[in-house]
């Protein structure tokens, strides 16, 4: 082993050793704040979509989340992570929840996760789930914290949630929160009027071409779902990946009566990709940008793996084109 990769090492066991400590000592609550009788902060068990039991703070303090639906969740529950994940092809957090996450420190991406970054957080609480490749460290994960794998890779967005919240213990939060959310769903449904069963295509545009995103039954596709809206013939089923390109000679596939266009940053970086996608050979042929009904939106939160407040601005979105 070289002396480089054994002070790796070290560090890391180190670092995991003094979260261990810290746990044991104090719980996962009060940082000393017990009541008189000296008992510690209580743990609670959950058990994980692996099938794993885990023992986790009643009350976590130091939440750290590793993919973009656990802390998407997490942030609609009202706590804010000590550490978090970076977005899909974005240096910080996604976009669209940045303003809420001000306080996370970057400890992960989509792809690994910085052991020994995460480790000096000293968390007391670490979630994440398979759409993200860090689920194979889940063991070394473990030795700095309480692991939890919330959900399975193309779970349903709202199991997902509900696991989330359970794993933080505001499973009736979580519940209140997806009522609201419904309900809405239900009001905009009545309002569709003309654009009841729709065709609504949804793409990502990056490095000059689409992407299909959306498919399933994440944020995207269960709620074009519960709006009772049709899909193109390509976007309909479960997709194979995260995103799916599409050939320019195979544009038309992408057509519909309603096109939800975006990047994976910003409204702004979606409108200068739409305004290089006007100049596409056929793109102007499309029946949704011919009749004006090419929407660009907030791409972090249509194109993230996604979470409640995703889900909250494609309705919002939705309803604003659909149901004016």
């Amino acid at each position: 082993m070289s002396s480089a990769r054994a002070t790796r090492r070290t560090v890391l066991t180190s670092a995991a050793a003094v979260v261990t400590g810290a746990l044991l000592l104090t719980g996962c609550g009060d940082d000393g704040n017990d009541d008189a009788g000296g008992q510690e902060s209580s743990t609670r068990q959950v058990t994980d979509a692996t099938g794993r039991k885990v023992e986790v703070p009643a009350d976590p303090a130091k939440v750290v989340t590793l993919s973009e639906p656990t802390l998407d969740a997490a942030l609609a529950l009202g706590i804010e992570p000590v550490g978090a994940t970076a977005g899909r092809g974005q240096q910080g957090v996604s976009t669209y929840l940045a303003d809420k996450a001000k306080k996370a420190q970057v400890v992960a991406t989509v792809a690994e996760a910085d052991m020994e970054k995460l480790a000096a957080l000293q968390p007391d609480l670490i979630l994440l789930d398979e759409t993200t490749a860090v689920k194979s460290q889940v063991a070394k994960l473990q030795k700095i914290a309480p692991t939890v794998v919330t959900a399975e890779l193309n779970e349903d967005w709202k199991k997902a949630f509900t696991a989330t919240a359970d794993a933080l213990n505001k499973k009736s939060e979580a519940e209140k929160i997806l009522a609201g959310f419904d309900a809405d769903v239900a009001a905009t449904e009545k309002r569709l009027g003309a654009n009841a069963g729709a065709v609504v295509s949804v793409v990502r545009w990056q490095n000059g071409a689409p992407s299909v995103v959306g498919r399933g039954v994440g944020h995207v596709g269960s709620t074009l779902t519960a709006l009772g809206l049709d899909r193109p013939k390509d976007q309909q089923g479960v997709g194979t990946g995260h995103s799916e390109p599409v050939s320019l000679e195979k544009l038309s596939t992408i057509d519909g009566d309603w096109l939800f266009f975006g990047t994976l940053g910003t409204k702004a970086d979606g409108e200068k990709a739409y305004a290089e996608a006007e100049k596409v050979a056929n793109f102007g042929k499309l029946k949704a940008e011919r009749e004006g009904h090419v929407v660009v939106v907030q791409g972090s939160a249509w194109n993230s793996a996604g979470g409640p407040l995703a889900a909250r601005i494609v309705l919002d979105d939705l309803t604003k084109a659909l149901a004016p």
